[in-house]
């Protein structure tokens, strides 16, 4: 929590278990056939720009994907410490399964709306076995004094930042990338003391 509030962003290497781990790949692999093309914008403002993101979604729901009981439980224990520790105020998230293709990228962008501004906190679950250097798909993170970084998609790593703080991308892949992603939500009348 520490470093995510000084630096608005952090990075932890094997966030799931190994069992956890292979549940999440087992229902992401048997799922692949209903994932649909990702757009951008929110509600009746998203539209498909193959220039400016290139993956493909599965939206997850809790009452109907039981088999993900134990990452709902994360989900839930991560929520719960952030609202006891950093006062977040959070109501509620959303998430799902993200997979590109080969030459899948997303450019530059926040993951904020224009026109909803209730996400809090994003997070990323990666799943790719054995990732090597030059297989791409990396995350590229933008800082506040211009420059840039890269993390790279390893599998069981999970990156979490600010959702509208931290302008990110995602560097074309080389092969099939996989990952959990989503947003813990605030409550539309927060007062934020962690952001402020």
């Amino acid at each position: 929590m520490d470093e995510l509030s000084i630096n608005n962003y952090v990075i932890i290497d094997n966030f799931l278990d190994d069992e956890r781990l292979k549940t999440i790949q087992t229902f992401f692999h048997s799922h692949l056939d209903a994932f649909t093309k990702a757009g951008i914008g929110a509600l009746g403002a998203n539209v498909i720009r193959r220039d400016i993101r290139g993956d493909y979604t599965f939206w997850l729901d809790r009452k109907r994907d039981l088999e993900l009981d134990e990452l709902w439980s994360l989900i839930d224990e991560t929520l719960y410490i952030y609202n006891r520790f950093c006062f977040l105020g959070l109501s509620g998230y959303e998430f799902h399964l993200a997979h590109y293709p080969e030459g899948g990228h997303y450019d530059k962008h926040l993951d904020q709306f224009n026109n909803r501004n209730n996400r809090m906190i994003s997070m990323v679950i990666y799943l790719n076995k054995n990732w090597q250097k030059g297989d791409g798909g990396e995350l590229e993170i933008f800082l506040k004094d211009g420059t840039s970084f890269l993390v790279e998609p390893t599998e069981a790593k999970c990156v979490m930042f600010k959702s509208a703080e931290i302008p990110h991308g995602v560097k074309a892949s080389n092969k099939a990338r996989y990952s959990v992603t989503g947003w813990f939500l605030k409550q539309p009348s927060s007062v934020v003391q962690f952001f402020s």
